[in-house]
């Protein structure tokens, strides 16, 4: 074999080589952080771990609710993350205490241990504003009720147009596949606390805008949104809920 052919083998070989390892790196930055989140979640619900909103924050004033929450806070039990995650797990805890980030627009879903900010007035039809919001938050649809209002309330985490722009707060929402009716949703708005019932769960066309329409004066409910699969923009998983019954 002369030097030309195992030059040419060598170049053929690293192409070979650096194509396996892009189609790995995709893969990872694609479903990485959505598979992390469910691994995380399937321990814990095999462990026995379950989740509940923090014994302090069931008072409705508005002023001492906001305290507690800057209380935990302070002591560093309130984060803007998830708690269902591998470090904590794995810890001897059965039960993994909620915290709202804040009082004045977040939301805490125990069944699948997620606390997190909601960004108010987010344009789902302006690509540029949602996706910098995304970074940090879960983006309420401009033009939708907020709670407590005779309306529908509508929450997105959708940011995979393109496989790099799955974020973290996309990968949390895909949980919500893991949903079921009963279960419990809770919102803070403006130091008050809103508590809903999911009663449905589907994966939905992502034509199926409809649902994105404050709806006022026909009930009060919300409707969670995320990208189905994750990193993709092909479907859609809508949870809907309503308020709970007094």
């Amino acid at each position: 074999m002369g030097a030309h052919s195992v030059i040419k083998i060598l170049i053929l070989r690293t192409i070979g080589n650096f194509l396996i390892l892009l189609t790995i790196f995709g893969f990872v930055a694609t479903f990485g952080p959505a598979l992390y989140y469910e691994a995380s979640w399937r321990v814990a619900t095999f462990r026995g771990i379950t989740y509940r909103l923090a014994p302090d924050v069931q008072a409705s004033n508005e002023t001492e609710l906001g305290k507690l929450v800057r209380l935990y806070r302070e002591r560093g039990q309130a984060t803007p993350q998830t708690p269902s995650l591998f470090r904590e797990v794995l810890t001897n805890a059965k039960e993994q205490i909620l915290v709202p980030p804040d009082t004045e627009f977040s939301i805490v879903i125990p069944r699948i241990g997620v606390s997190q900010r909601i960004a108010a007035n987010v344009d789902p039809t302006n690509k540029n504003e949602y996706l910098e919001v995304l970074k940090s938050a879960i983006a309420h649809a401009k033009g939708t009720a907020y709670p407590g209002v005779n309306g529908t309330t509508f929450l997105f985490a959708h940011s995979a147009d393109n496989f790099w722009n799955i974020g973290r707060y996309n990968a949390v929402f895909y949980l919500l596949k893991e949903l079921k009716p009963g279960d419990e949703i809770i919102l803070f708005f403006r130091g008050k606390r809103y508590e809903y019932e999911v009663y449905e769960n589907r994966i939905a066309e992502a034509k199926e805008t409809e649902h994105i329409d404050a709806a006022l004066g026909q009930g009060e409910k919300i409707i969670l949104q995320t990208c189905w699969p994750p990193g993709t923009d092909w479907k859609r998983t809508l949870v809907f809920a309503k308020p709970k019954s007094p």
